[in-house]
């Protein structure tokens, strides 16, 4: 390697990121339309429709969680004892065989669940280990460089999730669900071989066993002997009994990062609802926007648009514009904001609800402006959260930290999928039809807002001007 350039092995993990994207998201893009209407309700019968929605969104959802369930059990397993290529490689081709799965047998509903489920382990398996596995490959000679690898990988996660929820849609509308579902199998095998293409450019880090003073193995140790806590000892001082002052510290601030993290799985709850309540939703739109119609399942690409044009706006102008003029506007202003302008969103969407619920059809351009102000909270939550924990986590326990932020969109789904769930049973919450669907996250998500503001008041009304101009790691939504 060329002493300060980009390593060779990162090309093939960029493309190897960009393929895999776009078989993620061209897969999220159908699901829960096709399950909806070709499982749930194929007749397309009104008595069933609220019913096969919800279902179809419970599964989308518990596809979401299991996706980001899976991180920190890909992230222990590479760490601890495999090591970051072998997960890789060998969890990509369970995501092949989900994916292959899904396409072979799009008319049997146990078995195109089956891949479904595959891919969720294949994909939420790697997710931890292809970012660090970016970093693994920089030393201190090329280290400067770091920021501008980071930045074409964000790119081939954008650019693949854009081109693959315009051009998916297109497949199953004309050429059927084999070829729609097939085709994102067909990327997921390219991106395996781009990254097998490049095993011996790469730099691996050996995994470094299972080490005793890891958080979870602190924190069991506290557990084992909590019968201490009655006898007036404090969790930090029986945790000292075993580790030093540095482990218990390190653990001290994971669990300072935890207490911010309790706030954000209700954001999850509204905010991954724009990948299949709102499609549900576009389908009941006009679609004609500025004399270009789309397809229901395609107005969501604006998300990935937008993150393309707003992150680098509010990285390189709007922070420092805030700074230069002495706003505080820290991580904790831009997690509030954040949360204010995602229920503005769902606002947006109570209203094309509550037209629909009449009987008209809106124009998909108000849901665009949903998916505007839904992606700015975005960037305000989820890259801020990302740095903020990556900040804030020891150095021995940031993949931990990672993968607990991970956790929390795991949590987000869970949560909405058993709400759809108890609705496509009839269950107590099936009166949440319609706009009191919305109208009831919007409420759910100001209370959330309200509490965060309480519990951060200091830090939120502080004159004090943060350091923090933004983040510009990956995002891996």
């Amino acid at each position: 390697m060329a002493k300060g350039s980009i390593p060779a092995g990162i090309k093939y993990i960029i493309g190897n990121e960009a393929a895999e994207r776009f078989s993620y998201y061209g897969l999220r893009a159908i699901l829960t339309v096709y399950l909806a209407t070709h499982f749930f309700n194929p007749g397309g019968d009104p008595a069933l429709q609220v019913a096969a929605e919800a279902r179809a969104n419970e599964a989308t959802h518990f596809f979401i969680t299991l996706n980001y369930l899976m991180p920190i059990a890909g992230a222990l397993l590479a760490d601890w004892f495999l090591g970051k290529y072998t997960i890789i490689l060998w969890l990509s081709l369970v995501y092949c065989l989900g994916n292959f799965l899904m396409a072979g047998f799009t008319d049997h509903y146990p078995m195109f669940m089956s891949g479904l489920v595959l891919i969720a382990v294949g994909s939420g398996g790697i997710k931890p280990c292809v970012s660090a596995n970016v970093g693994d490959q920089f030393d201190d000679s090329n280290r400067h460089l770091l920021g501008k690898a980071f930045s074409w990988f964000y790119l081939s996660i954008n650019f693949g999730s854009f081109f693959s929820t315009l051009f998916i849609p297109y497949l199953l509308q004309h050429f059927g669900a084999r070829v729609a579902f097939g085709v994102p199998g067909l990327l997921m095998l390219l991106a395996t071989l781009v990254f097998f293409m490049g095993r011996k450019k790469y730099v691996r880090v050996k995994p470094a066993g299972f080490p005793k003073d890891h958080f979870l193995g602190v924190n069991f140790y506290v557990l084992k002997n909590i019968r201490q806590l009655f006898g007036g000892q404090s969790p930090r001082k029986i945790a000292a009994q075993r580790y030093g002052p540095d482990t218990v510290a390190a653990v001290q601030s994971v669990w300072k990062v935890i207490a911010l993290f309790a706030f954000v799985p209700a954001y999850w709850m509204l905010s991954d609802q724009s990948t299949s309540e709102w499609v549900i939703q576009a389908t009941k739109l006009d679609l004609n926007v500025a004399g270009i119609t789309l397809l229901p399942q395609q107005v969501q690409a604006a998300n990935p648009v937008f993150i393309l044009v707003l992150t680098p706006l509010f990285t390189s102008a709007v922070y420092p514009f805030l700074q230069r003029k002495g706003i505080n506007f820290n991580e904790h202003r831009k997690i509030l904001a954040g949360f204010v302008l995602l229920i503005l969103s769902f606002v947006v969407i109570f209203m094309l609800q509550q037209l629909i619920d009449r009987g008209q059809h809106p124009s998909a351009a108000w849901q665009i402006l949903a998916y505007f102000l839904q992606t700015t909270a975005e960037i305000l939550v989820y890259l801020t959260g990302l740095e903020y924990a990556y900040a804030q986590a020891p150095a021995s326990m940031k993949s931990t930290i990672m993968s607990f932020w991970l956790l929390t969109i795991s949590l987000g789904n869970y949560l909405v999928s058993l709400i759809n769930n108890n609705i496509g049973h009839k269950g107590i919450l099936s009166r949440l039809s319609g706009a009191s669907y919305y109208g009831f996250f919007i409420i759910l998500m100001s209370i959330v807002a309200v509490l965060y503001s309480l519990a951060y008041a200091r830090t939120l009304f502080s004159p004090r001007i943060s350091g923090t101009d933004g983040p510009t790691g990956p995002s891996e939504g």
